[in-house]
């Protein structure tokens, strides 16, 4: 029998969290969800299996408050939190440079600075042979302002952390979707024409679903894909290919 793992998967409470959370459960392994939301964890993880730990992953002092109930060893650290903060926030009027600079400090919070605090605090905790895959963005290569550059970032500082652990036999890759159905991401601020139009370039025709992008997560996370690592691995129906 395969030994239990420890997983950790911020924003697990819903989205591709939450879906790839529930594939490491049915796997058999032990799973940590954590986000900012105690409700929504609680009752995530109620329906999951799993448990659960409530901060905000950008704030050091929140962290390092939440190491105590983290795993004391991690096999598999699964970098979800973030999305396109633009989308909750108040629009920022041209030459406002003071909310141009408060906006894009947001972003580079909510998706640079959740991965790395999150992946320092835990490496002295990483088992040989662990897993981080953190979750990037197609807008890294098509652009979306301060969000695409987050996520551009979260490129570089990956293949940096992939160099670090390699020693350790440890995997660090980034799984980038596209437009992605059944999730909080967009917030209500879209229209059907511009997720239309964004599908209409996907060589399938389609948006993704949470649970495709869990699976590319969860193949990453096993011992098979030792020899994967410094990666961006695109998972958008062909809206993105290798060019």
């Amino acid at each position: 029998m395969t030994p239990t793992r420890e997983v950790v998967v911020t924003g697990g409470g819903t989205g591709i969290g939450y879906a790839v959370a529930a594939l490491f459960v049915k796997a058999g392994d032990s799973v940590t969800i954590t986000g900012r939301r105690e409700k929504v964890l609680a009752e995530a993880a109620a329906l999951l299996g799993a448990k659960y730990v409530a901060f905000d992953a950008a704030d050091p002092v929140a962290v390092r408050g939440a190491l105590a109930g983290l795993p004391e060893q991690v096999d598999v650290l699964i970098n979800n939190a973030g999305g396109n903060t633009d989308r909750v926030r108040d629009a920022v009027a041209p030459g406002d440079l003071d909310g141009i600079a408060a906006n894009w400090e947001a972003n580079f919070q909510a998706n640079v600075l959740t991965a790395v605090l999150m992946t320092e605090a835990l490496k002295p905790r990483f088992a040989d042979n662990a897993r981080v895959v953190t979750i990037g963005s197609i807008a890294a290569k098509q652009g979306s302002g301060s969000y695409g550059a987050a996520k551009a970032a979260i490129e570089a500082w990956n293949v940096d952390v992939a160099k670090q652990l390699a020693p350790k036999g440890i995997t660090a890759n980034v799984v980038a979707p596209g437009v992605i159905a059944d999730t909080e991401f967009f917030h209500g601020t879209v229209t059907e024409e511009w997720v239309a139009e964004r599908v209409a370039v996907a060589l399938n025709k389609r948006a993704g679903k949470p649970e495709e992008v869990a699976d590319l997560l969860f193949f990453l996370a096993n011992p098979g894909a030792g020899h994967l690592t410094g990666q961006v691995v695109h998972v958008n129906g062909g809206a993105h290919t290798a060019r």
